[in-house]
């Protein structure tokens, strides 16, 4: 069976290490909240394909996510047939450095070129990759293993994305993967011409996405959500079937999708709220843009009255388009600015290859000289915060300040984002807190638990915002929630000195570039060659082993979650361990979060030929009745004694 390692490229990165403005291991800190310095939410932005892929092959496969050269070099010494490395046209130039080191410590590796760094022509990518994948990643590497063609929705790994504020973890994110491409077609978007403006839906209907958020749920009931579509509002069945399947369900869930104007025109905010959703991206561009996606209902509209019914908006303006110059641009930011979006990005419009706008700059001969000349820095520079393209009206540092300019005048006139945050979720409590409907009135309650959770910031804020007019809106905003929600407990106005002091440590951070790159994450899928003989990671479901080799018994403590789709294959593991040892397992459930119904189907039906070798150990106090006798009826059950716990 062929053996892959899947890997993003090699840290460090980012501007001090020569690479442009956004290059880093973060979406917000890096890009969208950049300006907002230590108020900026930290979370760590995993290449979500690789775990996706991996976790839907049938051979052994690891995934690396930032792996430094060393722990690369240590990786491929384990040896593997192919190692697929995703990039980005930015990051082109540690592709390469990455490629390099599997080619001299791997010579017998095929490489894999994947991301949308591959919207390069082959002539550029070949020296790199033996292969090159421009399109859904699974399918291309079953084709290219020689294993079945597998039907969608395929197995859905379980990545979790956790957020910091002042250094604090504050939130947990499952990460939701319902489709890729999107058919809109804006003339600059990557992403959409990569799929040639198709939708592939990864997902196809409301229930397969809400079955994914029961999973997460199940490992944390307080888990929000960040649904990978890029209009995901369109497809109106779909959407509606979610909303049907999160009333059945009944709880409150947090959900944070991308969509535009148009799709979010044909529902009501009430519709929106039933689906879960209480957050979302959305292209604003500009005023004169023109895209399609913009036609519907006034953007105006729609900001103000998710505002008031708690629904959080992230606003894309782009700069540098060719109908503005510095007036428009600054017209446009105070008209987008006016409707007060929770956090607002602001990129330069830039040509990438395979979009309709790089073929107009191309055959009118606007991209700068300097780039033509030199392809690898602009590759380089390709990401969203360099002028690449010879304007009408503007020099390129002119568009380079005015962007600057957009991302600073959004922090200092409407303060940070996350104060922004308490008081869209405020106002929604506000507006649905006496609602007739019975789920809005759930909704209105999570945020309130959202805001009083939060009541520590507030002191970081009120003494070290940016300006005196946005302290004072922070403390008026304070003073505000607690006439509603209660004042602070000492208790909490312990955690708020807590939180002046973590907020005074992130900035000693940031001042001195400490701990600003993240340890290697590694999981690994499938790896049957261990047997039970170490610790081993699946991508939802952890286990600890202890051998008693005098004995020859074998104990297994579970933690995380067991459903229908790990279950085969750590049924299959523990077989393949059994079959090749004389061993009892005596195996510990007591710490999954999950381990019902189906899933105890499997482990009974998979494993009943070992039963006489199978102790199931727990307190058994969260297991149903019926699970209960099915288990009992297959195994041996015992009870977990004090020293065990």
């Amino acid at each position: 069976m062929k053996k892959v390692l899947l890997t993003s490229v090699c840290r460090p990165m980012g501007p001090d290490f020569g690479d442009a403005p956004s290059v880093g291991y973060e979406l917000l800190y890096r890009q969208v909240t950049r300006a907002q310095g230590i108020f900026s939410p930290r979370a760590l932005h995993l290449n979500f394909s690789l775990e996706y892929i991996a976790r839907n092959l049938s051979s052994p496969a690891v995934v690396l996510q930032y792996p430094t050269k060393k722990e690369l070099i240590r990786e491929l010494k384990k040896g593997y047939d192919y190692v697929g490395v995703t990039f980005l046209m930015a990051v082109f130039h540690h592709m390469k450095e990455t490629v390099e080191l599997i080619r001299r410590h791997s010579p017998r590796t095929k490489i894999v070129l994947g991301g949308y760094g591959t919207i390069l022509s082959d002539e550029v990518l070949k020296p790199y990759g033996d292969y090159i994948c421009r399109e859904e990643g699974v399918g291309f590497f079953r084709n290219l293993l020689e294993e079945p063609k597998l039907e969608m929705p395929y197995a859905h790994p379980l990545v979790v994305s956790k957020m910091k504020i002042f250094s604090i973890p504050v939130s947990k994110t499952g990460m939701i993967f319902a489709g890729l491409g999107c058919p809109n077609g804006c003339d600059f978007c990557c992403t959409s011409h990569f799929f040639k403006r198709k939708h592939i839906r990864l997902l196809p209907t409301g229930r397969d996405i809400y079955n994914v958020i029961e999973r997460y749920l199940a490992l944390d009931p307080d888990t929000q959500f960040v649904v990978l579509d890029e209009d995901f509002l369109l497809n109106r069945k779909r959407a509606l079937e979610l909303r049907d399947a999160v009333l059945e369900g009944g709880k409150a869930v947090s959900l944070f999708v991308f969509s535009s104007i148009r799709a979010i025109s044909q529902y009501k905010v009430e519709e929106i709220l039933e689906m879960g959703i209480d957050g979302f991206w959305i292209g604003y561009e500009g005023a004169k843009s023109g895209y399609a996606k913009q036609l519907g209902r006034p953007a105006a509209e729609i900001l103000k009255e998710f505002r008031e019914n708690g629904i959080i908006v992230l606003a894309s303006m782009v700069v540098g388009f060719d109908y503005q110059n510095e007036e428009i641009i600054r017209e446009e930011l105070d008209g987008l600015l006016s409707l007060k979006p929770t956090l607002g990005q602001f990129l330069i419009y830039g040509p990438v290859p395979g979009t309709p706008f790089y073929e107009r700059v191309m055959k009118e001969n606007r991209m700068e000289d300097r780039l033509v000349k030199d392809p690898e820095l602009y590759y380089k520079t390709a990401d969203g915060f360099s002028a690449m393209v010879k304007h009408p009206t503007m020099a390129p540092g002119k568009i380079e300040s005015l962007q600057r300019m957009c991302f600073e005048e959004d922090f200092n006139r409407l303060g940070p984002s996350i104060y922004r945050s308490l008081e869209t979720w405020f106002l929604g409590y506000l507006k649905h807190r006496g609602s007739s409907n019975p789920f809005l009135r759930r909704k209105a309650q999570r945020f309130a638990k959202e805001v009083l959770k939060a009541y520590p910031v507030f002191l970081p804020g009120i003494l070290l915002g940016p300006n005196g007019a946005v302290r004072s809106w922070i403390r008026d905003l304070e003073k505000r929630i607690h006439l509603e929600l209660g004042p602070p407990t000492p208790a909490r106005r312990c955690l708020s000195l807590v939180t002046l002091a973590a907020a005074l440590w992130t900035h000693f951070k940031l001042r001195f570039n400490l701990f600003q790159h993240p340890s290697l994450t590694r999981h690994a899928y499938r790896d049957l060659r261990l047997g039970l003989l170490s610790s081993h990671t699946f991508a939802d479901l952890s286990m600890a082993v202890r051998w008693h080799r005098g004995r020859d018994i074998v104990r297994v403590r579970l933690e995380g979650v067991i459903d229908s789709l790990n279950a085969e294959e750590f049924c299959q593991r523990v077989s393949d361990s059994l079959k090749a040892g004389k061993e009892s397992l005596i195996l510990n459930i007591e710490n999954l979060k999950s381990f019902e119904g189906r899933s105890v189907q499997i482990l009974c039906d998979r494993l009943k030929e070992y039963r006489s070798r199978i102790t199931i150990q727990s307190r058994f106090s969260r297991i149903s009745t019926s699970d209960l006798a099915r288990l009992s009826q297959t195994f041996h059950l015992a009870p977990i004694s004090l020293e065990e716990s």
